[in-house]
């Protein structure tokens, strides 16, 4: 999700392989000469996997450490073994054992290329539990043997105004775990946690709490943060709140386990009569069938907030309904077609919509210290690293409750 948006923030006309400097070259002399001069597509993702073999040429000969991952080559998602080198790290660097890596919607959408800004090979992932292997001289949060995570960010310039305040991840440099530029590091596409190891900087690592199971924390590092930081954000942790959560899938039922700890009374949004007893069982107090117009009606006016976790198009004039005077809903989901959002719905009673991109550092470890204190971690499917084709064509499907976890230390070796 936040690789599209910010492709489109910062590219607005085309969703271009990223160059090899953030500025670019030199403009094209006319839109009609770059159009004709423009080499293929294939010739382009050629040039490009090229380029990045070299790279990594050049740092295996530098003293890289050697990794074993799974990575697509191409358009069709299909992961295979994959070896390449991870950077030397460098005094405030992290070495990191993989042992658990979540999958997202997001990786999906990268290895298809749906966005058009893959750079092949890709080695997905960027829900990752591991262990401290190694550190650098200059390290001080983090020794050998901390368990530690990962996130959806491993850079960021750490001199803007967003970094300033712990908004790393609004970060207009902001670097990805995986199918990112990390200009800092020579401009090489990063590779995330379908790996057994990865080097990252102190300051984009967190500390995972003693007692929360490692393998259903992995999702908390995209899932998780993504919803709990606009509910601290905007006001919606206090308790006694009345919070709905739009849909029941990988992000909602977490968002439900999140505003319940918080003390919220909680009403799941669903499209899905179906879902109605997992949702209960999640802790939701009530359930609320959006196409049910009754129900809707008898709803309008109750929520202080809403968090819309749907990455479908959807109507979402009805669901500002559901909100009081002044209430706040915050967009998490990505559908690809854009939302209409008529006037009438949110200025006669001051209501505000807002979306959020995962959450800064601070945000993240925040997150987990709460899900240790409070016992909450995703429901999850724990697979091996040569089920991972298969778990990609279901998760197209929506056929998981509710989030894959690759299990990576215990299958990458035997997997390869």
């Amino acid at each position: 999700m936040s690789h599209y948006f910010h492709a489109l923030i910062h590219s607005p006309s085309s969703l271009p392989v990223p160059s090899s400097s953030p500025g670019g070259g030199a403009p094209a002399p006319s839109l009609i000469a770059a159009s004709v001069a423009s080499p293929s597509r294939a010739v382009r993702l050629q040039r490009a996997k090229a380029s990045v073999e070299r790279r990594e040429q050049v740092m295996a000969e530098q003293g890289g450490t050697a990794a074993l991952g799974w990575a697509a080559r191409d358009a069709t998602g299909v992961l295979s073994p994959y070896n390449f080198s991870r950077r030397v790290p460098r005094d405030d660097d992290v070495t990191i054992k993989v042992l658990y890596c979540g999958i997202c919607h997001t990786d999906l959408h990268i290895i298809k290329n749906d966005w058009g800004n893959a750079m092949y090979p890709v080695v997905p992932g960027h829900e990752i539990v591991g262990v401290v292997t190694g550190v650098g001289g200059g390290v001080t949060k983090f020794k050998a043997g901390d368990t530690v995570g990962v996130g959806y960010f491993v850079g960021s310039c750490r001199s803007c105004e967003s970094c300033g305040k712990g908004n790393e991840n609004y970060c207009a440099g902001v670097v990805f775990t995986s199918n990112g530029v990390d200009y800092a590091h020579g401009g090489e596409p990063t590779k995330g946690g379908f790996s057994d190891a990865i080097v990252v900087s102190e300051h984009y690592v967190v500390r995972v709490p003693d007692g929360l199971p490692l393998d259903r924390t992995a999702p908390l590092l995209c899932a998780g943060v993504t919803v709990y930081s606009p509910m601290v954000r905007h006001g919606l942790n206090a308790p006694g709140k009345h919070l709905g959560v739009v849909g029941l899938g990988g992000l909602g039922h977490v968002a439900v386990k999140f505003a319940k700890a918080f003390g919220a009374k909680v009403t799941v949004i669903s499209t899905s009569p179906s879902k109605r007893d997992e949702a209960i069982q999640f802790g939701a107090d009530e359930f609320l069938v959006s196409r049910d117009p009754e129900q809707m009606k008898a709803a309008v006016g109750s929520m202080d907030g809403i968090v819309d976790t749907v990455s479908a198009w959807h109507p979402i004039a009805p669901l500002l309904a559901l909100l009081k005077p002044l209430g706040q809903m915050v967009i998490v989901g990505a559908p690809s077609k854009p939302l209409e959002l008529p006037v009438y719905a949110i200025v006669p009673s001051g209501k505000g919509v807002a979306g959020n991109s995962v959450g800064g550092v601070g945000d993240c470890q925040a997150m987990l210290e709460f899900a240790a204190k409070h016992g909450i971690g995703a429901e999850v499917e724990v697979i091996k690293m040569d089920y991972v084709n298969t778990a990609f064509e279901r998760l197209e499907k929506n056929d998981v409750r509710y989030r894959f976890v690759i299990d990576v230390a215990g299958s990458l070796g035997s997997a390869a």
